[in-house]
């Protein structure tokens, strides 16, 4: 389990989501609780906040919200405990690598830019 042994370090704020992006809120959520995952910003064992609680935190459904997490736990991002709640995943490399990588071709589909244009963008970037 991911949060034996690691205490709970206190009541996690998510951030708000954007209503006016074309990004769905559910997406919107688990990128920012994937991207903060791999930053260590929320680090392994971290609680997150129960679907209903978030929900009422972010003026969303609770349905948006369990979406947001259940492609959290697909993703192994977070894992589930049932009654215990949904902590933050130990992240291996490749996850943290998938994480990035899905944060970027979701804030690239989201301003529009084909995977071509996407894969011209990393590519400059490409270390040599």
């Amino acid at each position: 389990m991911a949060s034996a042994g690691r205490p709970y370090p206190g009541p996690v704020t998510l951030l708000p989501v954007d209503p006016a992006s074309p990004e769905p809120a559910s997406e919107q959520l688990r990128r920012q609780v994937a991207d903060r995952a791999a930053t260590g910003d929320l680090p392994v064992g971290t609680r997150l906040p129960p679907v209903r609680t978030a929900a009422e935190q972010l003026g969303l459904a609770a349905n948006t919200v369990a979406k947001a997490y259940r492609a959290l736990e697909a993703g192994g991002v977070v894992v589930a405990e049932g009654r215990r709640g949904t902590f933050v995943a130990e992240q291996r490399d490749d996850d943290l690598l998938r994480a990035r990588a899905e944060a970027l071709a979701a804030a690239a589909a989201g301003r529009g830019l084909s995977l071509a244009e996407a894969q011209r963008l990393l590519e400059r970037v490409w270390p040599r």
